[in-house]
């Protein structure tokens, strides 16, 4: 143990690093939430078997569509946001989601936020799901990638209603992302990139209805 002489207990207490990111993560309840909410279900998932196994992703409710369309199980679309096939799956998208997501929810509001992104995720899995169904291929899918591309679609509206900047962002930091991480699934197999795109337009528009710029 060492210590310290120098400590002068009246002089004013400098917040701490811990206090500073509990304070920061009380601003943005809604994306705190989803993103412990893909965590936990991520363990759970491995606790249970692997995430990393098909049918057992499967199981607990990742995309496919024949039981989408044949069994009527419409409520894949939403499950499949909140699974991913493995660790490295799982970090991607919850590193993007804590920066566009936090910056959306401070800009648009938690209950627009939390709507954006599922009706974008939803909505990016029906692209998906129209996709296979045109090509006429049936695979599993899993992963909130639909859901954080409607993220950054919708940051994207506001970046371009607040004359190329919001916040740590701009118009062309966000376009070269978004092109970059399309790219990168254009170029990568077991890529689901009709979701990719489909959250992209999803979240976009979905802004455009909710999104108001306040009056200065």
């Amino acid at each position: 143990m060492e210590q310290y002489a120098n400590y002068n207990p009246m002089q004013p207490r400098k917040e701490s690093d811990l206090r500073r990111f509990i304070r920061q993560r009380k601003q943005v309840p809604v994306n705190t939430a989803i993103i412990l909410i893909n965590i936990a279900i991520f363990l759970i998932v491995e606790f249970t078997g692997s995430s990393l196994n098909t049918q057992h992703m499967v199981n607990w409710g990742a995309a496919y569509t024949p039981w989408i369309l044949q069994e009527h199980e419409y409520y894949r679309l939403l499950t499949c946001m909140f699974l991913h096939f493995g660790i490295r799956h799982l970090g991607n998208n919850m590193l993007v989601l804590f920066f566009v997501g936090d910056c959306l929810e401070r800009s648009i509001g938690k209950i627009k936020y939390l709507l954006i992104y599922l009706l974008g995720g939803i909505g990016a899995n029906i692209f998906s799901l129209g996709m296979e169904v045109y090509r006429q291929e049936s695979v599993v899918s899993a992963g909130a990638s639909g859901a954080v591309f409607a993220v950054i679609g919708a940051l994207l509206y506001i970046v371009i209603r607040n004359r190329g900047r919001i916040e740590n962002f701009t118009t062309r930091q966000l376009m070269i992302l978004a092109a970059l991480s399309l790219y990168h699934g254009v170029t990568s197999a077991g890529v689901d990139n009709a979701a990719h795109f489909g959250g992209l337009v999803c979240g976009f528009f979905l802004c455009v209805l909710l999104y108001h710029r306040r009056a200065y």
